[in-house]
């Protein structure tokens, strides 16, 4: 039995496939090393996994995770999961090592995320060839989810935000100004808490105008700052995974041909085409 996973900063999608392959799928939420411990991915682990799944009998575990860009973070994640499966050899690889392997298979191209947080990259075909560091959610991070909902809490709190989303923003939350300040300051994942008020800007039927108008600067910073930056980036198609790039897909497409890049795939989640680039690996 082999485990895939693929892990963003909010929410891990898993997939078991049998010997007989059978595909079993269950979530938990995401695991950022950058944010969370090996300690805190075991105990969330072991909490958050079916209690019948079969640990002793699981072979191996590729998991592709957000926040795994260097030797040191993705060991943290590797002792957590040797701790869970304890006969399994354990591959951590990038989440964007993910997604360029769900969207493009073999095939050299464009892939890029757009979750919680960002990143893009050129890949080869077989692994990213280049990539632009997106420097995170305080520096960087352009066109993400924690990107819109940090524009749309900034307006709230100078008091920018139109009268008519601001009535809808507090009988949907209840949050002060102060309240929001607290949450990003002092409670730990802030990422999470800013990415979550994308829904709210997705969901919000009043004042499309202004909240459409957050979502197309985030993407006009996206291209501007990440994608066009790469040499020939017109050459290759967009290609993106993430419930943000997802759910925004008209506005991204949009932006896409403003700056000359033909769009190819957008999809909310890999799991699916992660799952099916290693059964086919295997059969290879």
């Amino acid at each position: 039995m082999i485990i895939i996973a693929d892990g963003g900063s909010t929410k891990t999608n898993w997939c078991l496939l049998d010997n007989a392959g059978k595909k079993v799928y269950f979530n938990t939420e995401g695991y950022n090393p950058y944010f969370v411990d090996s300690e805190y991915i075991v105990n969330s682990l072991r909490k958050g996994l079916p209690k019948d799944l079969p640990y002793n009998e699981v072979t191996e575990v590729n998991y592709y995770g957000a926040g795994v860009h260097n030797e040191e973070k993705a060991n943290i994640v590797v002792e957590a999961l040797e701790k869970v499966f304890v006969n399994s050899k354990v591959f951590v690889g990038h989440d964007l090592l993910a997604a360029a392997r769900a969207l493009l298979g073999d095939q050299p191209g464009f892939a890029a995320i757009l979750g919680t947080g960002t990143n893009t990259c050129i890949y080869d075909g077989k692994d990213v060839a280049h990539n632009i560091d997106s420097a995170a959610y305080i520096l960087g991070d352009e066109g993400s989810g924690c990107y819109i909902g940090k524009k749309l809490l900034t307006d709230y709190i100078r008091g920018f935000m139109p009268e008519d989303v601001r009535e809808v923003f507090w009988e949907t939350y209840k949050l002060t100004p102060d309240d929001v300040m607290d949450a990003v300051y002092t409670k730990p994942l802030a990422n999470r808490f800013c990415a979550s008020f994308s829904k709210f800007v997705y969901d919000v039927s009043v004042n499309i105008n202004y909240t459409r108008g957050i979502v197309q600067a985030a993407f006009d910073d996206f291209f501007r700052n990440l994608v066009s930056r790469y040499p020939d980036y017109q050459n290759h198609t967009f290609n993106c995974i993430g419930s943000v790039g997802y759910n925004f897909r008209n506005v991204l497409e949009e932006t896409a041909n403003q700056y000359g890049m033909k769009v190819g795939r957008i999809i909310r989640s890999p799991i699916d085409d992660l799952v099916q680039y290693h059964i086919n690996k295997s059969a290879q």
